[in-house]
């Protein structure tokens, strides 16, 4: 029997890499959209805060055991920016093009090294008051390109290159996975999840 879980987000690259990942453990990860959740509001000041905000209104809302993920990208020139604002770092209802654009025209006017970090955090709840909900995190060292490559991946991908990934790979998604900041915190999801299934 497939064990249905709400991802609270309407992100479909990040749907696509979470059924991708937690297809084979029988979990069917479905978008809140299905349920007419919309976003919370994410009022928390990490990532970990607000990937509990966004798990718990899933969860009120659907009845539904929630996964939430809160990530963004850490850029060291920038004292951790954009970090918990990736998703609107050029403002509300920002593009990834927008969010890519703001980036790079801040770091062309720095001279320090472009050196950053993808992080993520995945909250998993069995309702919404689980007091103690399965938290994962993991990250993924790099740095920021001088213009955008390629058209693999959502968000921050096409502007940044990260440690032991080349964008040429033909197994693109697969290499992507096995490495990123989501894929590590995937790893800890796969291994500590059946406990809370």
């Amino acid at each position: 029997m497939t064990q249905k879980i709400v991802l609270a987000s309407g992100n479909q690259g990040k749907l696509r890499e979470f059924n991708q990942v937690l297809g084979e453990l029988g979990v069917e990860v479905v978008p809140q959209s299905e349920f007419n959740v919309e976003d919370a509001e994410e009022t928390g000041l990490s990532f970990v805060e607000n990937a509990i905000i966004k798990a718990r209104h899933a969860c009120e809302i659907t009845g539904l055991p929630a996964l939430a993920d809160d990530s963004g990208l850490e850029v060291d020139a920038l004292l951790g920016a954009p970090g918990i604002y990736s998703a609107r770092f050029a403002g509300p209802g920002a593009t990834d093009a927008d969010n890519n654009q703001k980036l790079l025209q801040q770091l062309a006017v720095r001279d320090e090294p472009r050196t950053a970090r993808f992080r993520c955090v995945l909250v998993y709840m069995r309702h919404a008051k689980d007091p103690t909900p399965l938290i994962c995190q993991g990250s993924w060292e790099g740095e920021i390109l001088r213009k955008p490559s390629g058209d693999n991946g959502f968000g921050y991908d096409p502007c940044s290159i990260f440690r032991n990934w080349t964008k040429l790979q033909h197994n693109w998604l697969r290499l992507k996975n096995s490495l990123s900041h989501r894929g590590k915190a995937v790893r800890q999801l796969i291994e500590n999840i059946p406990a809370y299934l």
